[in-house]
């Protein structure tokens, strides 16, 4: 079969084929986020939940991954390959016996949300579904949110019907639990059934008759969102995606006591054993997956803060492995999907901000933070489930005097969310606000292109006024918030109207403007027309030089570092172009000078994919989403 992954391989093979030789040697090609960097090794986007089998193979389930089936399946830090299609699943349950998984379907199938599939482990077929929720049609939320199996029996979270529905596990009902908004299930040595209600901080044992038993009332805040029955221990394991963001053990012997806790207290948070936001071996985010294997080996699955509205687009895919005695034997990280980091300047290029994460490192990198606090800024834009992008995952970055101020946005964005950090807060980004929004008084959206410069100064073109309105950086408060003078405007030239994007460079006072299209509703796009002025705050608004007509289809994103413009491309090829700003002409293609070991995608699937920097060495440090290999590329070129 010509899959689309065969695809994507051989267009990075024969564009870095074609590429001139004289430049190969001039860029490396390097990846973050994903632990592995070829699409058949990658680790898959978004999972949400997972289930281990005795023998150690991990299932995952996922609403959404480009390149490969939304349940993945891994062994030993491998990916094994995949069960169904892309968009399959709805990602929030997944549970297994010997020779079956059974996962909670996607609202994009024609059975809907409310639907469980039986698959068959051996071949990966789907055999059975079965409904179990009216509620079919939810696409931002699971009706279905716990399954657990043993024996012949199933038994099924009905969030939204306020149940859990046993099944045999060919699908036929036999009875229904009445428990309020259910979640995470687990079933203990005798055949009772453990029932996690995330909201109330509860968890609930029911017999298999369905009487009620015990229950679990955790502290104030615990929120349970994962179980796991250990046989071997008797102990109930329960992930806490509250404050503690940790596992705790209870003994099921008897009353239900807490015996201990796996993992550090606050998690990612906790500033006792690292910086506040650094994720670690035991530091963990959400804790949404617990299994464990035959050999005593212990799998946590923690999705890093920061959603988006389709459920595909969460911090990431985040497994680790520790062995009986609790410690770190790997970790599989797929941790970007449709997004970029950014390049840091006060590291020189060292560190990597995403819109909700930092990373560092080559070959897949190190995933250092996840700059997003739910708990102290439970209403920032990038937990907005509601929001109008699907997520905010691109990074921008810049400082100023020591000062951080990143700009988290989506795909293809009229709005820009700014944060800024502290010495308190650690990796934490603080939440800013946003243009439009208060900090810049305006209301309309930002269709006209967009662009935080190295000064700090915000360029945006606002919607269908044909004029740039620049906000310059006044300073920045007690506790390093920064703020903005009221704007001042500039008609935008005639003959780059209607503005697609905007960079504008203060080291040499250079104004770089595309086009967009013109009359057409697609504001996203530009049409390949691109004029630099020099001298823009000096009074140079008319007279264009260099003007850049690129000659290759649907550009769609550009950056600009030193004297260089950097331009990507959609629906063609994953090339970058880099034309001198001096003189307008095409100075050389990055293609992929490592395609053995990355894959670089198709392609630059949104407005402001490419970012880059130039380092104190002289070398431009040039970042691109991929949303195939759910990755963050790196070009390093030195012209």
């Amino acid at each position: 079969m010509f899959t689309k992954r065969m695809c994507a391989t051989l267009v990075c093979a024969a564009t870095a084929a074609i590429s001139p030789a004289s430049h190969a040697q001039q860029y490396t090609t390097d990846w973050l986020a994903n632990t592995y960097g070829t699409l058949a090794a990658h680790v898959g986007n978004g999972a949400r939940s997972m289930w281990v089998a005795p023998e150690g193979v991990i299932y995952t389930s996922s609403f959404w991954d480009e390149n490969e089936g939304g349940v993945a399946i891994y062994q030993n830090d491998k990916s094994l390959g995949s069960i169904g299609i892309h968009d399959e699943f709805q990602g929030g349950a997944i549970t297994g016996n010997a020779t079956d998984i059974f996962v909670a379907l996607s609202v994009n199938t024609s059975n809907g949300s409310g639907t469980v599939g039986r698959y068959n482990r051996a071949s990966g077929q789907r055999d059975l579904t079965f409904n179990v929720s009216v509620w079919n049609a939810l696409s931002r939320v699971d009706a279905i949110t716990g399954l657990a199996t043993a024996g012949t029996l199933l038994y099924v979270s009905d969030f939204y019907g306020n149940r859990v529905r046993v099944y045999t596990t060919d699908g036929a009902w036999q009875r229904d639990i009445s428990i309020a908004n259910p979640g995470a299930l687990a079933l203990d040595n005798a055949g009772n059934v453990w029932i996690a209600q995330k909201s109330a901080g509860t968890v609930t044992a029911f017999s298999p008759a369905g009487a009620q038993l015990q229950q679990i009332q955790m502290a104030a805040g615990s929120q349970p969102s994962a179980l796991y029955f250990d046989a071997t221990t008797a102990q109930l394991m329960i992930g806490d995606s509250g404050p503690d963001q940790n596992i705790k053990l209870y003994s099921l012997a008897g009353t239900p006591t807490q015996t201990g806790t796996f993992g550090v207290k606050g998690g990612y948070l906790d500033t006792t054993t690292g910086i506040k936001g650094q994720v670690g071996d035991k530091r963990f985010t959400r804790v949404t997956g617990i299994g464990k294997d035959s050999s005593g080996n212990l799998y946590v699955l923690n999705n890093p803060w920061g959603g988006g509205w389709d459920l595909g687009r969460n911090g990431g895919t985040d497994i680790h492995a520790y062995n009986a005695a609790g410690t770190l034997l790997w970790k599989l990280q797929g941790l970007n999907f449709e997004g970029v980091a950014a390049p840091d300047p006060v590291t020189d290029g060292a560190l990597f901000y995403s819109g909700t994460a930092i990373y560092t490192g080559t070959a897949g990198g190190t995933f250092v933070a996840n700059t997003v606090d739910p708990f102290t800024y439970p209403n920032d834009p990038r937990l907005n489930m509601n929001d109008t992008q699907r997520d905010e995952h691109f990074g921008q970055l810049v400082t100023v005097n020591g000062n951080r101020i990143l700009v988290a946005s989506g795909q293809n964005p009229g709005i820009f969310y700014f944060y800024h950090f502290n010495v308190g807060s650690g990796y934490i980004a603080i939440p800013d606000g946003s243009i439009p929004g208060t900090p810049f008084n305006t209301s309309l959206e930002v269709t006209g292109g967009f662009c935080l410069d190295s000064r700090g100064d915000v360029w945006a073109g606002l919607n269908r006024t044909n004029h740039i309105y620049h906000y310059p950086l006044t300073g920045f408060d007690s506790t390093g918030k920064p703020q903005w003078g009221a704007a001042t405007t500039i008609s935008t030239p005639e003959s780059v109207r209607p503005t697609a994007r905007i960079l504008y460079l203060p080291e040499s006072d250079t104004m770089i403007l595309a086009q967009g299209l013109a009359g057409n509703w697609d504001w996203t796009a530009m049409n390949g027309y691109i004029e630099v002025y020099h001298g823009w705050t000096s009074g140079n608004i008319n007279r264009p030089s260099p003007v850049i007509t690129l000659t290759s289809a649907n550009p769609k994103s550009i950056a600009a570092a030193g004297n260089y413009l950097f331009v990507g491309y959609v629906h063609t090829v994953p090339n970058i172009d880099i034309y001198d700003l001096t003189t307008g002409k095409l100075v050389t293609t990055l293609t992929n000078a490592n395609p053995t070991n990355v894959d670089v995608g198709n392609d630059v699937d949104s407005m402001y994919g490419l970012r880059v920097y130039l380092n104190s060495a002289g070398q431009y440090v040039i970042t691109k989403d991929n949303y195939n290999g759910t990755s963050v590329i790196v070009h390093r070129w030195t012209p």
